[in-house]
């Protein structure tokens, strides 16, 4: 069965987002870009909310871009064919290879566990990733912990109000303070 991982880049204080909807906080050095290529490799279907689908729009055009980098361009090109489904109920269409949900997260879920696919289930978004959690859908979290203090704002983690045992697989440190933690949860 394909797991369902939840990655983003998170404040020391727990925030993927500052009071103020800002995360320039969270731009990755050349090594943390490169750890989310790799991550990006093993992942067959990203699921997404509406803020971060248009946030990750950029990179539907961004090759047309004569400033990116190598590393850039291979994101996008590792991106833009990957198969997105958009939680939104404000969109009525979505670009590139993506399509609006149908269900909820837990329909889709099933749905896409029970289709033939290699690679995780991705989650990005607080919103979306909260109600994974609360369904007990999520098998792996995977923070990449910034050095800052913001205060406040969206936090990573679910405030579900329930104990998620979790067991830790691996931890790497990045020349720019940054580290990143992969935790499984414990079943």
């Amino acid at each position: 069965m394909r797991d369902v991982t939840y990655s983003m880049n998170v404040s020391l204080d727990g925030y993927i987002a500052g009071p103020d909807g800002g995360f320039d906080w969270g731009a990755p050095s050349a090594e943390v870009f490169r750890s989310w290529i790799d991550e990006i490799r093993g992942v067959g279907v990203h699921l997404l909310g509406r803020r971060l689908y248009e946030t990750m729009l950029y990179w539907e055009t961004a090759e047309q871009e004569e400033s990116l980098d190598e590393a850039q361009l291979e994101w996008a090109a590792l991106w833009n064919p990957l198969p997105k489904v958009v939680f939104s109920t404000t969109l009525s269409e979505v670009r590139g290879n993506a399509r609006l949900a149908s269900g909820g997260p837990a329909e889709e879920i099933a749905r896409l566990r029970a289709e033939p696919g290699e690679g995780d289930i991705a989650i990005g978004g607080a919103t979306l990733a909260a109600a994974a959690a609360a369904a007990d859908l999520i098998d792996e979290y995977r923070v990449r912990v910034y050095p800052v203090l913001v205060g406040g704002g969206v936090p990573f983690f679910p405030q579900g109000g329930r104990q998620v045992d979790l067991e830790l697989v691996e931890t790497r440190t990045f020349g720019s303070r940054v580290v990143h933690h992969r935790y499984r949860v414990v079943r």
